[in-house]
C-alpha cells in the first residue's frame, strides 16, 4: 500500500462477522412482521439513527420498540434479537491489526450503539480473552459516542482532525458504498470491501513490504 501511512476500518463485516438476516428473524419472532421496513444495512428509521447517534438512550429504544412486539416480550428479548446479528471476532483477522500496529497508524470508526458495543466486547472478552477492541487501534470512534454516522461527513473529518491525518495518505475499508462515498468525499482513499474478499486478501503482502 505504497504511499499509505494510515488505515480507518470498518468493525461489521470487515473485522466483526456479522449476520444481518439473523437479527431479522429474530424481530419476526417477536411480532414484527418487517423488521427489514425499521432497519437494515443500507437505511434505517429515525428510531436507529438516532440510537447510532447518541440521540436516544438504550433505554427509550427499548420503549419504542415495545410499539412494534408483542405485549409479553421483554427488554432482554428486545436486547437479544438486536444482538444476534453479531458473531465473532475471527483470530486471523485480530493478529493482521496486530500485524499492522507496527507499521501504520490505524483507527476504527464505526456506526453502532451502545447496546451492541456492549455485547461485541462481551464477545472479544468470552471468545478472546481481551476486554476492548481499543487495544488493537491507536483510537476507536463509536458513531454513538461521536454524535456522528457514516457517511455524514463529520465522522471522517473528525478522525481526520483529530490526529492531524493527510487524507491522501489515509486509506478507508467498509463493506458499505455509501459509506465508502462518504468517506471519498473528504479526500479519504478507499477500499470498498465486498464479500467474499476479507481483509486478509487487502494485506497480504502489505505488512511483508513494509520497512
Amino acid at each position: 500500500m505504497q504511499g499509505i501511512k494510515h488505515i480507518i476500518f470498518d468493525l461489521g463485516g470487515v473485522i466483526l462477522n456479522l449476520d444481518y438476516q439473523r437479527t431479522y428473524k429474530a424481530f419476526e419472532e417477536l411480532g414484527i412482521k418487517d423488521f427489514t421496513g425499521l432497519y437494515n444495512q443500507y437505511q434505517a428509521t429515525r428510531l436507529f439513527d438516532d440510537l447510532e447517534t447518541g440521540r436516544v438512550s438504550p433505554e427509550e429504544f427499548l420503549q419504542a420498540m415495545r410499539v412494534h412486539v408483542h405485549p409479553e416480550v421483554t427488554d432482554q428479548q428486545i436486547i437479544d434479537a438486536w444482538n444476534a446479528m453479531l458473531l465473532d471476532f475471527p483470530l486471523q483477522r485480530l493478529q493482521l491489526l496486530q500485524q499492522l500496529q507496527l507499521h501504520y497508524d490505524i483507527y476504527l470508526l464505526s456506526n453502532t450503539n451502545a447496546i451492541h458495543l456492549e455485547k461485541f466486547n462481551h464477545i472479544l472478552q468470552e471468545s478472546r480473552g481481551i476486554p476492548s477492541l481499543d487495544v488493537f487501534f491507536n483510537k476507536t470512534y463509536y458513531s454513538h459516542l461521536m454524535g456522528y454516522r457514516k457517511p455524514e461527513k463529520e465522522a471522517y473529518q473528525l478522525i481526520i482532525d483529530n490526529h492531524g491525518l493527510n487524507p491522501a495518505a489515509t486509506v478507508f475499508i467498509d463493506d458499505t458504498l455509501p459509506n465508502i462515498e462518504g468517506a471519498k468525499a473528504v479526500g479519504l482513499q478507499t477500499i470498498h470491501l465486498q464479500a467474499p474478499k476479507t481483509i486478509l486478501e487487502i494485506f497480504k503482502t502489505a505488512v511483508g513490504s513494509q520497512d
